[in-house]
C-alpha cells in the first residue's frame, strides 16, 4: 500500500502480515479439486487472493471487492507485471455490494472500526453510509463495528459446506453488540476460532482467526497465542504442511451464540462457586463527560467548599485518592447526586479503564465520579465491606479474569463484572 496509507487508514485498513496470509490460505484449502469460486472482500493489493492462486493453482475464479480506487490498481497485478488469469476485480463498497453468486472460499482481512464522526470515530468517510449499512445488516446492535457487518455479509455470500476464514480483532468473542452476530453464526454453521493474539505490528490490536462453515453446527476455540500457527504454516509453495491442532481448549457441539471465553472445567468450578455480582449489585456507570459541563456544577480552579471529580487515576487496589484532581473539574459534594442521585451513598466504585483487571474500592466519602463502574447493592443484601473489597482485588479473581477472558477487550466490561462469582461469607442475599 502504497500512496494511500492515510485514506485507507480511515476506511479501516490494516494491512495483514504475510505469515497470517499464509496460515489463513492454509485453513481455506479448497473443499474439492475441481475449480471454486474464491472471494476477498476489502481486498486492498488482493495478497490473500494472489497466496490462494500461489497455493492452489489457477483453476479457481478469484473475485476481490475494494472500494478504494487506489487499492484496487495494485490489487490486479500485485507482484507481476500482467493481470492474473481468472481474477477480477470489483470497485464497490462490499456490504453494499449486490450479487447473486454465491462462493466456496471467503478470505481475508476486514476493516476494522467504529463508523461515526471525525472526532470520534476512526471510519468518518463512511458516516453517510451508515443508515445503508444498518438498513441491510440484520446483528446490527449499538455502536457496532464494521467488521461484523462484514462476518454477517461474508456468511450468506457462502454456498452451502463454503467457507468463510476472517482475521478480526477479539472484541466480538464476548461484546454485547455482537450477540446478534454470534447467534447469527451459531444458527448457520461452525466456528473454528483460533486466538493468535497480537499479531499486527505497531497496531493495539488482539486478534482471532475465524473459520466458519456454512451449515454444520457446532464450536471450537483453539489457543494459539504462543505461535503455533506459524509451524501450522507452509512450505515453499504455501501450503500447509500440518493440519489444526487436534484439541481446542473449548468445544461445544450445541453452541447457540453465547459468550466464546476459555471456558476450562477448573474455573468454570470457581465462576460456579459463588454468587455472580450482578446479582448482589447493581451496577452503573458514571456520569459522562457531556453531562458535567452540561450541568454547570463544575469550576476548573479549586474553591473553598468543592471537592475534585474523581476519575480512574484516583482509584487503586482498596484505596481511593480523594485529594488529587486529574480530571481538572471541582464541585460541591452536595451536588453530586443532581448527575447520579446514587453518588449520595457509599457504594463500591470498580475500574473500568484498568484493563482486564478488577481493582476496586469502597467510596465512603461519596464523591463526584466523572469516570468507572458503581455497584449499588441490591434490597435485601448483606456485605461485608472489608473481605468483599479484598477479594475482589485479590490475585484469585485477576487470575480468573484473565483465564477467560484474555486481552479480548482493553478493559473490564460490565458483562465480564456480572459474572464474577463472590463467596458467600463476603456478601449473600438474606
Amino acid at each position: 500500500m502504497k500512496n494511500f496509507d492515510a485514506h485507507s487508514r480511515a476506511l479501516g485498513y490494516v494491512p495483514t502480515p504475510p505469515e497470517v496470509v499464509a496460515f489463513m490460505v492454509h485453513l481455506a484449502a479448497p473443499p474439492t479439486h475441481a475449480p471454486c469460486a474464491v472471494l476477498e472482500p476489502a481486498c486492498a493489493d488482493a495478497r490473500f487472493l494472489h497466496a490462494f492462486r500461489q497455493a492452489y493453482g489457477n483453476q479457481h475464479r478469484l473475485v476481490g471487492v475494494e472500494l478504494n480506487p487506489e487499492a484496487a490498481q495494485e490489487s490486479n497485478t500485485g507482484a507481476v507485471t500482467a493481470p492474473v488469469p481468472r481474477m477480477e476485480i470489483i470497485i464497490a463498497d462490499f456490504l453494499l455490494w449486490d450479487t447473486s453468486e454465491r462462493f466456496d472460499v471467503i478470505l481475508g482481512n476486514p476493516p476494522y472500526g467504529i463508523v461515526g464522526d471525525a472526532s470520534h470515530y476512526p471510519i468518518h468517510l463512511l458516516k453517510e453510509r451508515k443508515p445503508l449499512y444498518k438498513h441491510h445488516c440484520t446483528t446490527w446492535k449499538g455502536k457496532y463495528n464494521l467488521y461484523g457487518a462484514f462476518m454477517e455479509k461474508a456468511a450468506r455470500l457462502l454456498k452451502p459446506n463454503g467457507k468463510l476464514v476472517f482475521i478480526v480483532p477479539t472484541t466480538w468473542l464476548i461484546l454485547d453488540d455482537f450477540a446478534l452476530l454470534r447467534r447469527f453464526l451459531a444458527e448457520r454453521g461452525h466456528l473454528e476460532v483460533f486466538y493468535v493474539g497480537r499479531v499486527f505490528r505497531g497496531v493495539n490490536v488482539s486478534a482471532v482467526i475465524v473459520r466458519f462453515i456454512h451449515g454444520k453446527r457446532g464450536l471450537a476455540l483453539y489457543d494459539m497465542a504462543n505461535g503455533e500457527w506459524q509451524k501450522l504454516g507452509r512450505n515453499g509453495m504455501g501450503k500447509a504442511t500440518s493440519p489444526v491442532p487436534k484439541s481446542p481448549v473449548v468445544s461445544k457441539l450445541d453452541y447457540a451464540g453465547e459468550l466464546i471465553r476459555f471456558e476450562t472445567p477448573e474455573w468454570l468450578t470457581f465462576e460456579q462457586s459463588g454468587v455472580p455480582l450482578g446479582e448482589l449489585f447493581h451496577i452503573h456507570f458514571a456520569a459522562r463527560s457531556p453531562e458535567f459541563r452540561k450541568s454547570r456544577l463544575i469550576r476548573t480552579a479549586s474553591k473553598a467548599g468543592y471537592v475534585p471529580v474523581l476519575t480512574g487515576r484516583n482509584l487503586s487496589v482498596g484505596r481511593i485518592d480523594y485529594d488529587t484532581c486529574y480530571s481538572g473539574w471541582w464541585m460541591r459534594r452536595e451536588d453530586a447526586p443532581k448527575l447520579r442521585q446514587w453518588y449520595a451513598e457509599p457504594h463500591l466504585v470498580v475500574g473500568h479503564t484498568k484493563g482486564v483487571r478488577l481493582v476496586c474500592a469502597v467510596d465512603w466519602q461519596c464523591y463526584p465520579w466523572r469516570e468507572e463502574y458503581h455497584l449499588l447493592l441490591r434490597e435485601g443484601v448483606q456485605v461485608d465491606w472489608e473481605g468483599l473489597e479484598r477479594y475482589l482485588n485479590s490475585e484469585q479473581v485477576q487470575a480468573y479474569l484473565q483465564a477467560l477472558y484474555r486481552d479480548f477487550t482493553p478493559h473490564l466490561t460490565k458483562t465480564m463484572l456480572k459474572r464474577v462469582p463472590v463467596p458467600t461469607q463476603y456478601a449473600a442475599l438474606e
